[in-house]
């Protein structure tokens, strides 16, 4: 499963262990659209694969 980066912090999104009101397993994609860093609070569409 990719891991995600948010560009504008650097939080990662690992689809493993999922994150702030997301279950563990889902896969980036799958997270819905108003989802933001709950870190810095930039939008999903920030967020690119993590190298």
């Amino acid at each position: 499963m990719q891991k995600m980066i948010c560009v504008v912090c650097g939080h990662i999104y690992d689809p493993e262990k999922g994150d702030v009101g997301v279950s563990p397993g889902v896969v980036f994609e799958s997270v819905p659209g108003d989802w933001c860093c709950p870190v810095c609070g930039a939008a999903k569409t920030k967020f690119v694969p993590k190298k």
